[in-house]
């Protein structure tokens, strides 16, 4: 069963040209995480020094994988936690007056 996970990457003080040039790749491959169901919530601090996501996953072992099919995964240090449960408001039905 899926659970959801935390996940707070910290990221490098300065992007080189090679993490820059790998940012359209990490879109790519966000926008697939998303649509599958794998990733939940994704977003970026104003400073860019920490990324923030949430992401489904039977286990650490298998975020950790899914990390690491990440292209800027080299470039981001990640802190995972379990979460005891994640809400959101599109998971709440949402009713039409019309």
């Amino acid at each position: 069963m899926k659970k959801p996970y935390m996940v707070e990457f910290e990221l490098p003080a300065v992007f080189d040209e090679d993490f820059i040039a790998l940012v359209p790749e990490q879109r790519k491959v966000v926008n697939e995480m998303l649509i599958a169901g794998q990733l939940q919530s994704y977003a970026l601090a104003l400073d860019r020094s920490k990324l923030w996501a949430v992401m489904m996953a039977d286990s650490e072992l298998e975020v950790l994988e899914l990390i690491a099919g990440m292209p800027l995964c080299e470039y981001m240090k990640p802190y995972i936690s379990e979460l005891f449960f994640y809400n959101a408001s599109d998971m709440v039905m949402q009713f039409s007056v019309n």
